[in-house]
């Protein structure tokens, strides 16, 4: 059996059953590519499901002290402010700021509504509180009811989640229309807190083929348009109103169409591979250009060459927030030091701050001084004789359709298979998932790919350290126990009566009561569940003097474990012998070292997100081949979802390359 098959095996397999016997591999079709111009030649959908209109609760807010009334509108718009209270949203100025001149806005619909101008005077926490009592009964669901919900969700699910594109059935994207909110925005963005309204039907444009059935809709609405263009992948679009950006159904990510545009992607990056060296060739000589745009051009090429910035676009001024990429950067963006050193600080794409720190070549340096010359402001265009369009006409004249964006693609996957080839060939698969998320941060660090720390990570990693300990209490157990079965051992290997690091006389009592409180919880569910089946059986409850007595053994349990501790004699069961103790310790070990590898992870990780490059910059057959030449199971790295996204990936076989 081939790599390439084997491979497919261990994907296939497991998905099997819920996989069409018809399955379209369209990846082994004629014209995989598409044909970049018609997509679809018959197209049938259900429309775009809408939230539910809005329901009073007619909690009361107050104002002043005072318990007010507001009309649905307003109630609304007050209810998505109560239920960011908790959140550290709130404590954003500008977020307030934008809510409440919108929250006042809604209030001037009405004039039942109430005379509202001071923020600082506002109390929503009725209204959150409100909430969170709508989130217990939530909570408190009988098996039936939630039973019910998850019925009517699976039927909005098949009515607009499935369309036919040339006759198969294909899953839809997000099918739902977004409710209105408050917009939250990445980083500093300036309009955080505005309101987003409520989409009508009348800003929402259908696309469907022409013979197919036109979706109806909403009772009382229209559609704002109908159009049959087979050129375009989206089923409906719209416009938001915070920022105006235009929003798209698109199909699912396992479709077709995603499948080929993902496709079509990664072999324009690796096309680039063939051609890069004469692109750097070619800027590098435009360096010393006569032509001020011309040199403009090759040092920003530079940049999104070397340090995968992204090329950015103009944007209206006080329209959006003060985002930019290579070709908008202003000189305040950047600072320059002896040894051809280059800081950078901006916001970039989503307001994520990019702060870096490079040594760049000498005329580069040069460069950037030289227009620093001519600058008015630090407000000036670095670039000022660049942009977006004219740099990406340049890069077609390499080779049709390329363009900056494709560069980032070409370097995160090329960084990647590098950094790949640090894998431990014998090293465990935990041990090579960890080199293999670590050729993943490089290249999330490369493409400024950054979260912030989560609140929860402190608390994480405690619980991973107490699992640690856990573990080591275990470990600590069993070397007790086998120089209880053998005490010359004690000489023989003195390793066996060291102290287990981390183990101080507080954590272990306070661990022995947590076994006691967690055994105990156990006997009192078992308790109550053995009650339930005896009364449904017709038969009476058991003793409460039975619980009783088995909460007294698990209490005189956790003296012994004291006890055996202090004392260093084990109680041992006639079946252990010091050969099984020692295979036991062994896999505590082992099960330590994994833990310890989570551990390593998780705080290399913590401020960098590795998803966005692995889905959208990382060619998948690079992972595919390297989970198949190191036996890593697939599902380790990808989880259904991606496998099923990148199903046309995992058919290469170990030697394949970007």
């Amino acid at each position: 059996m081939s790599e390439k098959k084997k491979g497919k095996q261990k994907v296939v397999k497991e998905e099997s059953d819920e996989e069409d016997d018809e399955e379209y591999r369209w990846w082994e079709a004629e014209n995989a590519k598409g044909d970049g111009t018609v997509k679809w030649n018959t197209l049938e959908h259900n429309g775009v499901y809408f939230p539910p209109e809005y329901v009073p609760h007619n909690v009361k807010m107050k104002y002043d002290g005072k318990e007010v009334h507001l009309e649905p509108e307003a109630e609304e718009v007050a209810t998505f402010y109560a239920a960011a209270l908790n959140t550290e949203h709130v404590e954003n100025p500008t977020f307030n700021e934008n809510f409440f001149r919108d929250f006042k806005a809604t209030l001037d619909n009405s004039d039942k509504n109430p005379p509202i101008e001071d923020f600082k005077k506002c109390d929503f926490t009725p209204i959150l509180d409100h909430l969170e009592r709508e989130k217990e009964k939530r909570k408190a669901m009988s098996k039936e009811e939630k039973q019910k919900l998850k019925e009517e969700k699976l039927q909005l699910e098949e009515k607009y989640g499935y369309c036919y594109l040339d006759g198969r059935k294909q899953k839809v994207g997000n099918f739902r229309i977004e409710p209105p909110s408050l917009f939250r925005g990445r980083g500093k963005h300036p309009k955080t807190g505005s309101l987003k309204l409520r989409v009508q039907p009348e800003q929402v444009t259908i696309n469907i083929g022409k013979a197919a059935k036109v979706p109806e809709p909403p009772a009382g609405h229209s559609w704002n348009k109908v159009i049959h263009d087979n050129t375009v992948t989206w089923l409906a679009t719209w416009k938001e109103n915070v920022n105006e950006n235009i929003k798209y159904v698109f199909l699912a990510a396992n479709s077709t169409l995603k499948g080929q545009s993902d496709f079509k992607k990664f072999e324009k990056a690796r096309e680039l591979k063939d051609i890069v060296a004469k692109i750097r060739h070619d800027y590098n000589k435009d360096m010393t250009n006569k032509v001020t745009a011309i040199r403009q051009r090759a040092t920003a090429m530079y940049f999104i060459d070397r340090l995968a910035l992204r090329a950015g676009n103009e944007k209206k001024e006080g329209e959006e927030a003060d985002t930019v990429g290579c070709c908008s950067l202003r000189f305040e963006h950047i600072r320059l030091e002896a040894g051809n050193t280059v800081h950078f600080d901006f916001l970039g794409k989503d307001s994520i701050r990019y702060q870096n720190t490079v040594t760049v070549d000498g005329q580069v340096f040069k460069n950037l001084k030289l227009f620093q010359r001519h600058k008015e402001s630090d407000k000036d265009q670095l670039f000022d004789r660049v942009n977006t369009q004219e740099l990406n006409k340049h890069l077609s004249s390499y080779m049709d359709g390329l363009t900056a964006k494709v560069f980032r693609t070409y370097n995160a996957s090329h960084t990647f298979q590098e950094q790949l080839k640090n894998t431990p060939v014998s090293g465990s698969v935990n041990e090579k998932i960890l080199a293999y998320n670590r050729a993943n941060r490089e290249v999330a660090i490369l493409c400024n790919h950054q979260r912030t720390v989560s609140k929860t990570f402190d608390n994480q990693m405690n619980r991973i350290e107490d699992k640690i300990r856990a573990l080591k209490y275990q470990k600590m157990r069993l070397k007790k126990t086998m120089l209880t079965l053998d005490p010359k051992l004690k000489k023989k290997r003195p390793e066996l009566d060291e102290p287990e690091s981390d183990l101080g006389e507080e954590w272990c009592e306070e661990y022995e009561k947590h076994l006691e409180e967690k055994e105990k919880d156990r006997l009192r569910k078992k308790f109550e569940k053995d009650n339930e089946k005896r009364k449904s059986e017709g038969k009476g409850p058991l003793s409460e003097s039975e619980l009783n007595e088995q909460l007294e053994e698990a209490e005189e349990k956790t003296k012994q474990l004291s006890k055996e501790r202090k004392t260093g004699k084990m109680e041992v069961k006639k079946s252990q012998t010091v050969e099984k103790v020692e295979a036991q310790i062994e896999k505590v070990n082992e099960r330590i070292k994994v833990v310890n590898l989570t551990k390593v992870e998780k705080e290399e990780n913590k401020t960098t997100a590795l998803g966005t490059s692995k889905i959208n910059y990382i060619d998948p057959r690079i992972s595919a081949a390297w989970c198949y030449k190191h036996d890593v199971p697939i599902d380790k790295i990808f989880n259904k979802s991606l496998r099923d996204k990148f199903k046309w990936a995992m058919e290469v076989d170990k030697n394949w390359k970007f």
